[in-house]
């Protein structure tokens, strides 16, 4: 292509970042006189903000992805919410870990993210009101469900207002360029043993040292000579070291899903969930009976786990995620009848599903 062509174009590049620049802005002002007329509520929707993401996925003409439509909106969404109101998250630290991944994938960049060392002390923040809201996983679809996350659910006072699936890549990250003298890999056990297959291929001499997180891998990695780590691409950005092994998963379809905790009720978006804990009576049977409320209603289930209630021997709660919102004529008729028939009940939230899950 000529030299004057590729001027042009990038003339006509320069008059539509103008012309976007002024579009966000005046959607950011749209955004400032909403929150003023909000007179203090929260101004993080996320039945709305799902609602335009998904808008946006299926009006889109290309050549962008969905994907990458999605990252654009959500950014826009982030800055613009930040007009409002600053917000506060707690999430599983510390920084560079896939929970960070996962609170930037629902909020956009234009947050306070607040690491904290457990999940207990995750929890803790949204409680006392050092944060707004919780990002805390629940389950990974290898590992299964993270059982402390489910303990707790069961007592805060907080509710599930959205969910996040994050697709987990691994990746080598090192100092240099290449593997070339890489005699040491950190990690945590967990990306260790999911990246088995290229270890074995790549680096079969190579002493594997398990960490506490894939951050501190990384962090070591920045300061040592000879070693790499493997963890989340957002690790390799945080302490300055090049990837030089993208998506090294021995399985690529590998997700984690995420709740988000807070003082939201959202309004159903059209595409919900509805997460509750419940006991069944300790008599034969007791488990039928409580899942007959739900065929009989036609409310698809999507997820049931047990955790032992550790208050009496083989007794359990289980947790439930329903098709639909809790406002659904279906689902509120059936949660009735739920009500009535198990000892113990707690609606743990109704949420849009994630976007792009």
């Amino acid at each position: 292509m000529a030299k004057e062509d590729i001027a042009q174009l990038r003339t006509a590049i320069d008059a539509l970042d103008a012309e976007l620049l002024a579009l966000v802005n005046r959607r950011a002002g749209l955004a400032q006189r909403i929150g003023a007329l909000k007179q203090g509520a929260q101004a993080y929707r996320p039945e709305r903000e799902a609602e335009i993401l998904r808008r946006a996925m299926a009006d889109n003409p290309g050549p962008l992805s969905g994907a990458g439509v999605a990252a654009v909106f959500r950014e826009v969404i982030s800055a613009c919410r930040a007009v409002e109101e600053t917000i506060r998250v707690a999430y599983l630290g510390p920084e560079g870990t896939f929970s960070e991944q996962a609170l930037l994938r629902q909020f956009g960049s234009a947050v306070e993210g607040l690491p904290c060392a457990s999940i207990d002390e995750v929890f803790r923040s949204v409680e006392t009101g050092g944060a707004q809201f919780a990002v805390v996983p629940v389950e990974n679809s290898a590992e299964g469900a993270v059982g402390r996350t489910l303990d707790l659910l069961l007592s805060t006072p907080k509710t599930i207002c959205a969910e996040v699936v994050l697709p987990i890549h691994q990746n080598a990250m090192a100092r240099g360029t290449g593997l070339e003298g890489v005699r040491r890999v950190y990690s945590h056990a967990q990306s260790l043993a999911q990246c088995h297959r290229w270890l074995a291929q790549q680096l079969p001499n190579a002493e594997r040292v398990p960490v506490s997180s894939n951050a501190e891998a990384a962090r070591r990695a920045a300061g040592e000579a000879g070693v790499c780590a493997i963890g989340p691409e957002i690790a390799a950005a945080r302490y300055g070291l090049n990837v030089v092994g993208a998506n090294i998963e021995d399985e690529p379809n590998n997700r984690t899903r995420f709740l988000v905790l807070g003082d939201q009720q959202p309004a159903a978006s059209g595409r919900d969930s509805t997460a509750l804990v419940l006991s069944a009576p300790n008599r034969p049977g007791a488990v039928h009976a409580l899942l007959t409320p739900l065929a009989k209603h036609g409310v698809s289930m999507s997820r049931l786990e047990s955790r032992p209630m550790r208050v009496g021997q083989w007794e359990y709660y289980f947790f439930v995620d329903l098709d639909g919102h809790r406002s659904d004529p279906t689902v509120a008729a059936a949660l009735d009848e739920l009500a009535a028939l198990a000892p113990f009940l707690k609606v743990l939230g109704s949420y849009p599903l994630a976007v792009g899950a």
